[in-house]
């Protein structure tokens, strides 16, 4: 199996010392298509973070809930503890991970390891599993993207309300939170120079009630984007909203 480059580390003291409090925790559900990207991923990390504790997480609701997943497991670890939420599909690259891990331990924000996301689709997961480099593998560049692998703290994630939980199946849970980090915290989620690789899988459906329901929510997130005050309203009527929201400087 491909990987991708690992580029020089430190001293093995050094490393531990930076993976010592990181958790990886990946919203998992499993479906025949999605089977390989998993399994690549648990390879990754296993080859590339072997000392990261690495497990999955799946809220149990009827229709999967990543927000759920995602706030369930930064919820699980120690306040201070770093949480690699990586999405089932998702490789990231060894140093943009590790650097993104040493800012989230030390600031009140949520990272990713990544300025550049990479969707292969199914040409470039077939290249990559014949043993083609990542970074040489056919793909479509998501401008704008803010999902795959988010680096964060529990201090961090809920200090901006985490994940709205009332976004169910697919479709914008990520951008709302992307706008809730935003005006919550006043400042976007921080970038690590890097490359994240999203492998192939059969696309969920982008239709139905759920779905025309996620794009109405979507739609109020947006109106509030930047008013802190109508962002706190909207996030504190989730059914999740136990998770109080804390200031910057708290």
């Amino acid at each position: 199996m491909s990987a991708t480059p690992e580029p020089a580390a430190g001293s093995r003291t050094d490393y531990v010392d930076r993976v010592s409090s990181v958790t990886v925790v990946i919203p998992w559900r499993p479906q025949p298509s999605r089977l390989d990207a998993f399994d690549r991923v648990l390879a990754w990390y296993e080859g590339h973070l072997p000392d990261v504790s690495v497990r999955t997480v799946d809220s149990g609701d009827e229709a999967f809930n990543a927000a759920k997943c995602r706030n369930l497991a930064v919820a699980a670890v120690d306040s201070d503890d770093v949480v690699v939420l990586n999405d089932a599909d998702t490789l990231p690259e060894r140093e943009p991970l590790l650097r993104a891990i040493d800012g989230a331990s030390s600031t009140l924000a949520v990272h990713l390891p990544y300025t550049e996301y990479r969707w292969f689709g199914a040409d470039g997961s077939r290249q990559f599993s014949r043993g083609v480099r990542a970074e040489d593998c056919d793909f479509d560049l998501v401008d704008g993207a803010c999902s795959g692998v988010n680096v964060t703290t529990p201090r961090a994630w809920f200090a901006h309300g985490g994940q709205d939980e009332r976004f169910r199946g697919w479709g914008f849970e990520d951008a709302a939170w992307f706008l809730a980090h935003t005006t919550m915290l006043g400042r976007p989620p921080v970038r690590t120079a890097g490359r994240v690789y999203a492998l192939h899988h059969v696309p969920a459906e982008r239709s139905g009630t759920q779905y025309e329901a996620n794009a109405r929510l979507m739609a109020r997130y947006r109106a509030a984007s930047g008013d802190r005050v109508a962002m706190g309203q909207l996030i504190a009527e989730a059914p999740d909203a136990r998770h109080a929201l804390a200031g910057p400087g708290s």
